[in-house]
């Protein structure tokens, strides 16, 4: 049941207020017991009025131009009618725990329109390049009526493949002269995605299309997404505002690729449910880690792995049996002096 203040805030997520979207996302992405159980009353009446614009993962290497790209593409839709939202992740420090948060100074056009909403979240230590909240922040920006919603990864290289479950297309932005076509067949993110973009191409065109040629090559080894799409590989110049169009047609193929086999549709259920299993994950290792049980019994296991008296495998089916109350925890620390 939403008390009055909840119906307010989803009465003014539906209404289009950014100022509501805004606090409705920093209400999702508070830690707050209390606080959670709110969000996900708030998500679950703004829920029938999610699902209707297309999700557009942006990822690539520090450098490549993905502000600059996204802001391009940003005013491009803005002309074209659309309105669209951009969940901008940044890397938190391992050394602070601090985020920059820097992104609506770097698309300082993009985010004085009215029609685009930019919020930049710390990654906060999670892994896949997205903050653990990205995914309800999106749904939230559909709610509000955005019909275009770009996350922009953190950008940290081959291991940002989180994004890719939670979003319709995912782009892949390379810089020219990046490496040959073997070296891109290393790069694991390039297995799933469902574009690359050589961005910065008017710096040297010559390079760029012969990195292009070189994508495509590596693209033509690896197993498509999708047996209903090729990847397309797009040599642009988002500084100078080139080849933006080009890219918008390819997202328009693609969806005319897919919808029309029920791929489209498939691929949100499947997202949808990988989500929850996710949750649950993330929900259990919440639960571990406040159980009264493993806290006591930490300390001393911890010490026995230190010095080398319990393996860690050992130590972990007995905090694991401690969790759950199984026969795991019948195994305690030893003195045969196994080391690790």
């Amino acid at each position: 049941m939403l008390t009055d203040a909840d119906q307010a805030l989803v009465n003014g997520v539906l209404a289009g207020e950014r100022r509501a979207l805004a606090k409705a996302i920093t209400l999702i992405e508070s830690t707050r017991d209390d606080h959670q159980v709110r969000a996900q009353q708030v998500l679950n009446a703004l829920l029938p009025k999610t699902g209707n614009a297309i999700r557009i993962g942006i990822s690539g290497v520090p450098g490549a131009g993905k502000s600059t790209f996204i802001e391009a593409l940003g005013m491009w839709l803005i002309k074209q009618g659309h309105k669209l939202a951009v969940l901008a992740v940044d890397p938190s420090s391992s050394v602070s725990g601090g985020s920059i948060l820097g992104d609506k100074t770097r698309m300082e056009q993009l985010s004085a329109r009215e029609e685009a909403f930019i919020r930049p979240s710390p990654s906060s230590g999670s892994l896949g390049g997205v903050a653990e909240k990205t995914r309800e922040a999106m749904l939230l920006c559909e709610a509000s009526g955005y019909d275009v919603i770009i996350i922009e990864t953190v950008g940290v290289g081959q291991s940002e493949t989180t994004v890719a479950g939670m979003v319709d297309m995912f782009c892949l932005l390379q810089l020219p002269n990046a490496g040959d076509d073997l070296q891109a067949i290393k790069k694991g993110i390039v297995e799933i995605a469902d574009l690359v973009i050589i961005n910065k191409a008017d710096i040297d065109p010559r390079a760029a299309a012969v990195t292009a040629a070189q994508w495509k090559n590596a693209l033509t080894l690896l197993r498509p997404t999708s047996p209903n799409w090729q990847p397309p590989v797009i040599a642009l110049s988002a500084l100078h505002h080139e080849g933006i169009e080009k890219f918008w047609e390819a997202i328009d193929n693609y969806r005319k690729a897919l919808v029309p086999t029920g791929e489209f549709d498939a691929r949100r259920r499947h997202q949808a449910q990988a989500w929850m299993w996710s949750l649950i994950d993330s929900g259990l290792r919440r639960a571990f880690h406040a159980n009264p049980t493993v806290l006591s019994s930490l300390p001393a296991i911890r010490q026995a792995v230190d010095t080398a008296r319990q393996t860690p495998a050992s130590a972990a089916r007995q905090l694991l049996g401690a969790f759950l109350g199984t026969p795991f925890a019948q195994t305690s620390p030893t003195t045969s002096g196994l080391g690790t």
